[in-house]
């Protein structure tokens, strides 16, 4: 049973449903590009003209802003575990009524409950797995759930593809229903999980047992273990650090001595960026281009897009590895600008007007992919949560979500009508965003990679020079926070070199002072 797990068991189970909520959001991403080519659904639609199919998709943004939001409502009365347990509620009513709806208006009504429990779920489970993580795994285990994203993405392009086989009602309306599935399954298990140890010591500070007893079982250690007492020692002593924070939403806009208000607008910023990085002009751009640039049909143009889908999920692997050796600051920098050169190759292939500059054109956006992947994806949803301190956290992530939904909105809203009027020059100004988003990155986002979560409250606290002693003109161009988080990373890394040895003394110590007085 899930409520006798303990260690990593335990993070993996919690994990698992993490990721389930994010394997949702990506197969909602891609299922409905199948569903609104099927003749038995534009049938029972009424056969909506094109501008009601993009209303009818579009819903689903506009229910998701409103999940983001409520996350921000409930995120902290009703815990991490039990927002995720609502948002999947919500998606397995809404799919099932997508998939058995009759009339264009329950289809309707149906996508927005859909989007407000994706909502609800991409905004508390980067925060409920980033509490539970130990601070040297946190990175990846959040990649497991972009990962798992791109999965549901895949699994939406093959499963339309299949069903493209299969006319009839069966072609649309199975595709919908299946997300039920993994809504069951964190329905099923989530229940029997705990809330987060951070959470369960600001709601009931008073019974401080109820989170040593947590945050031991996701250890797999006892509760008098040195390393689960120190790190209880770090949590409690962060929460009396922002005693003066009731985390209201005046907080998201007050210093409480720990910069929060800034560090908000780092989170809410650095996920409306992801949507300039362009990833959504390429995607939305791809089948147009396979049709029409390569002389595709449609069966062939689905077949060659399941295949960048399976490309997105390979290359995700990668950042499993480097968020945590690299950092998030780094690939933030370097895959933005890789992306600008990209889209800036994507524009000159483009307008080429060959069939050697299509197939160019192909490959760079299987490249674009891959540094998305690799930089802007995972990176920008662990990001909020890790920089924004408890007692605003649940809120600040929220609402960064839903400037990510927001930025979506809007790109796909301009999209169509900026390749018309733009052609291949339209890429020239994504590219451009690329580049301000790396400029603005090394001026102003501190590096959160490798760093404890109470550690980076201390980045926001420690005293900073002016112009530091050493400290080249252009790097004093930067927020002094960026040379503090820095340091702060540099040490950690160091310590965690020498850690070994230093902890066997430091348990010899701890055991040493644990002994009853009666045995000296």
């Amino acid at each position: 049973m899930a409520s006798q797990l303990r260690g990593a068991p335990l993070i993996a189970a919690i994990t698992s449903v993490c990721s389930a909520g994010f394997l949702l959001f990506g197969y909602d991403q891609g299922v409905m590009s199948g569903v609104v080519i099927s003749p038995s659904w534009l049938a029972a639609m009424g056969h909506p003209s094109d501008l009601e199919i993009g209303t009818i998709t579009a819903l689903y943004d506009v229910g998701a802003v409103a999940g983001a939001v409520l996350a921000a409502f409930t995120g902290d009365p009703l815990g991490r575990k039990r927002t995720l347990l609502l948002g999947a509620l919500l998606v397995g009513i809404g799919g099932l009524a997508m998939g058995c709806a009759a009339a264009r208006g329950t289809f309707m009504i149906a996508r927005v409950v859909v989007g407000v429990g994706i909502g609800l779920t991409t905004s508390v489970t980067p925060v409920y797995q980033s509490e539970i993580s130990a601070h040297a795994q946190r990175g990846w285990q959040v990649c497991c759930q972009l990962t798992t994203m791109l999965v549901g993405l895949l699994m939406a392009y093959c499963i339309n593809y299949a069903f493209f086989f299969h006319p009839g009602e069966a072609q649309w309306r199975f595709p919908l229903v299946f997300q039920c599935v993994f809504a069951a399954y964190i329905l099923a298990t989530t229940p029997f999980l705990p809330d987060t140890p951070r959470w369960l010591l600001r709601r009931h500070g008073k019974e401080p047992e109820r989170g040593l007893a947590v945050l031991a079982r996701l250890r797999g250690k006892p509760e008098n273990d040195r390393e689960v007492q120190k790190e209880m020692g770090e949590i409690l002593g962060a929460l009396q650090a922002e005693s003066k924070a009731q985390g209201s939403w005046g907080d998201l806009f007050r210093s409480n001595g720990v910069s929060a208000h800034k560090r908000f607008y780092l989170a809410v910023a650095i996920q409306f960026m992801q949507q300039l990085s362009g990833i959504n002009i390429v995607t939305y751009y791809a089948p147009t281009l396979f049709r029409t640039a390569l002389g595709m049909n449609q069966e062939s143009a689905l077949l060659l897009g399941c295949f960048t889908q399976l490309w997105y999920v390979l290359a995700s692997f990668v950042t499993w590895y480097t968020i945590d050796r690299i950092g998030r600051r780094k690939l933030f920098i370097s895959m933005a600008l890789g992306m600008g050169l990209v889209l800036v190759g994507e524009a000159l292939a483009t307008a080429a007007g060959t069939r050697t500059g299509a197939i160019t054109a192909v490959v760079f956006l299987f490249l674009f992919e891959a540094f998305f992947s690799w930089g802007w994806m995972a990176c920008v949803w662990i990001y909020p949560p890790e920089i924004l301190p408890l007692k605003i956290r649940a809120k600040g992530s929220a609402l960064a979500a839903a400037a990510d939904f927001i930025g979506n909105w809007i790109v796909v809203e301009v999209t169509p009508v900026g390749i018309a009027k733009m052609g291949w020059t339209f890429y020239l100004v994504w590219a451009a965003f690329n580049i301000a988003n790396a400029g603005i990155v090394w001026l102003f986002y501190p590096e959160t990679g490798g760093l404890k979560l109470e550690a980076i409250d201390d980045v926001f606290t420690k005293e900073t020079e002016t112009h530091a002693e050493g400290t080249s003109p252009l790097r004093r161009l930067q927020w002094g926070r960026v040379r503090v988080a820095a340091e702060a990373v540099r040490k950690s890394k160091a310590a965690a070199r020498t850690g070994e040895e230093r902890g066997l003394l430091e348990d010899e110590e701890f055991e040493r002072r644990s002994e009853p007085a009666h045995q000296n």
